[in-house]
């Protein structure tokens, strides 16, 4: 499948190159092309320079988000929750069209410092905000509520645990189902909450996801949902 990715960093790293082995044709979005290959990373970073990543996964392009958005048939929106909106407007709404698109990102804001708040929240969410701004494009709301490293790779934690999808369109959480069961996600383990509006739910768990965080210095945890049987 041709897959669009918006974003470059480690959310978007993570999840292309994990679709990327998969065998998907992934084409990677960003706002400057020339000056992304230019940036260099600090001496000891987690992650190689984007340069390197790229020429580590030869079979992945980078391009704008324009382009990354006409050349997929599926989207995924691993950008900053902040300039999520403008980054869609960037890739523009004759290429995103009525695509369907996994929405990764969360309305973080760290302009008070850590722990950040949420710009948008209670009556509102930017899954909402994005589903608003381009009505014909198929949102999906999910991923939004744990580490990269355990979307492409839940059994890393033991036992059952849980993710939470929503969207306006059945058949477009059919196919973002179908994708996350090819990272190892069991069907009992994804969470389908309803429309799109439930994305106020998924993206206010996450201050208590940084407070978890910072409590255990460790970002290798997740959500398990237990109900009580019959």
């Amino acid at each position: 499948m041709k897959i669009g990715v918006f974003g470059t960093g480690v959310v978007g790293q993570v999840i292309a190159e994990k679709l990327d082995s998969l065998g998907h044709d992934v084409v990677m979005g960003t706002r400057d092309v020339a000056q992304s290959l230019a940036r260099e990373v600090k001496e000891g970073a987690p992650r190689p320079s984007l340069k390197d990543y790229l020429a580590a996964h030869p079979k992945m392009k980078l391009a704008t988000f324009a382009e990354a958005a006409a050349h997929g048939e599926v989207i995924v929106n691993a950008t900053n929750g902040f300039g999520a909106l403008e980054v869609l407007k960037l890739a523009g709404e004759k290429n995103l069209g009525s695509k369907v698109m996994l929405d990764i990102s969360n309305p973080l804001d760290f302009s008070k410092g850590f722990p950040p708040s949420l710009s948008v929240c209670n009556t509102d969410s930017l899954g909402e905000q994005l589903q608003r701004a381009f009505p014909q494009l198929k949102v999906v709301k999910g991923l939004n509520t744990l580490t990269c490293f355990l979307m492409v790779d839940p059994r890393q934690l033991p036992g059952e645990h849980h993710l939470f999808l929503c969207g306006n369109d059945a058949a477009a959480k059919a196919e973002v189902r179908a994708l996350l069961a090819s990272f190892g996600w069991a069907d009992a383990e994804m969470i389908d909450l309803g429309d799109i509006t439930n994305a106020r739910g998924t993206e206010q768990l996450l201050p208590l996801w940084v407070r978890l965080y910072g409590t255990f210095q460790d970002a290798m945890f997740n959500f398990r949902i237990v109900r009580k049987a019959g």
